[in-house]
């Protein structure tokens, strides 16, 4: 089934947001005179946001602390420079024209807070075309919960099934799916160990996104 409308997470996904990710918790670790997380560490645990990094910078630690005090940290950090590294992964930009070509509705359901989604947005004009930008606090439950999606295909006037979401985690697949989309895995993303992959049942795995736009034009 070719999709009429598509659905993109934003990290890992649109955009590689690893370094100013990285960056916003190695400056919380330094906080507390820890070392900072290794380049390897920050492309694992970016997709999974500040819980997923400062809990791989804290390791046994993590459990001593206070979890809202230390997401507060990081999106103070990340906030005060959130465009200094992060790119537009190559090939996006041409998607985006293969979807105005196709006349395709798009949007981006992502697990970053709403104002900090729009506040990077900021830096990426073509991505501010989205039809619908739906964040994490958007609504009352955020992505595996398949609520934000399904609000957004709402939003775009699209039945779910006829939608396909995009991800690079597992919980993408798995939103996708409790929301009756069909799910497309983002191989150039933040999807650690690829052998795995296969496990998640998505129904595409694509590793560029030229593969997935010459999808849309088959």
């Amino acid at each position: 089934m070719t999709p009429s409308t598509i659905l993109f997470d934003l990290d890992g996904t649109l955009l590689d947001t690893a370094p100013d990710m990285g960056e916003a918790a190695n400056r919380v670790l330094a906080e507390f005179d820890l070392p900072p997380l290794t380049a390897e560490q920050i492309y694992t645990h970016t997709s999974f946001g500040a819980r997923g990094l400062l809990t791989a910078g804290f390791g046994e630690q993590a459990k001593h602390q206070d979890p809202i005090a230390l997401r507060a940290r990081f999106l103070y950090h990340y906030g005060q420079a959130i465009c200094q590294g992060t790119q537009v992964y190559p090939g996006i930009d041409a998607l985006l024209d293969k979807l105005t070509h196709l006349a395709m509705r798009w949007g981006i359901v992502t697990n970053k807070p709403e104002g900090l989604t729009h506040q990077l947005l900021d830096h990426f004009p073509r991505l501010q075309a989205a039809q619908v930008i739906v964040g994490a606090d958007t609504y009352a439950h955020a992505k595996p919960h398949p609520l934000p999606l399904l609000e957004a295909a709402k939003t775009l006037d699209c039945a779910p099934e006829c939608c396909f979401y995009v991800g690079d985690i597992e919980n993408d697949t798995r939103a996708a799916h409790a929301a009756n989309m069909k799910s497309i895995v983002a191989g150039w993303g933040y999807v650690g160990d690829p052998a795995l992959i296969r496990n998640w049942e998505a129904d595409h795995i694509f590793t560029t996104p030229t593969q997935l736009s010459a999808f849309l034009g088959s």
